[in-house]
């Protein structure tokens, strides 16, 4: 039996899995901002697989549809 591996953007039962540097590109963050999030718990959910951190693409969309304000709304 053949095991297909996931390249960059690939397909996934929840959508493409990210590598956390394309995620700050998307949001023009630094990977080391990213960083601060998940050790703050204050990021999305995230894979972290040996030592690569991933994100699932339902979880960034997630994250940046709590994240959204309109006008005149706190944040």
């Amino acid at each position: 039996m053949q095991h297909q591996c996931d390249q960059e953007g690939a397909g996934h039962r929840d959508g493409p899995i990210l590598p956390e540097h394309i995620v700050a590109k998307r949001w023009n963050k630094s990977v080391r901002t990213l960083q601060r999030w998940r050790r703050a718990g204050t990021g999305p959910a995230y894979l972290q697989i040996g030592g690569s951190v991933f994100y699932r693409s339902n979880d960034i969309i997630a994250f940046e549809d709590a994240s959204r304000r309109i006008g005149g709304e706190p944040a």
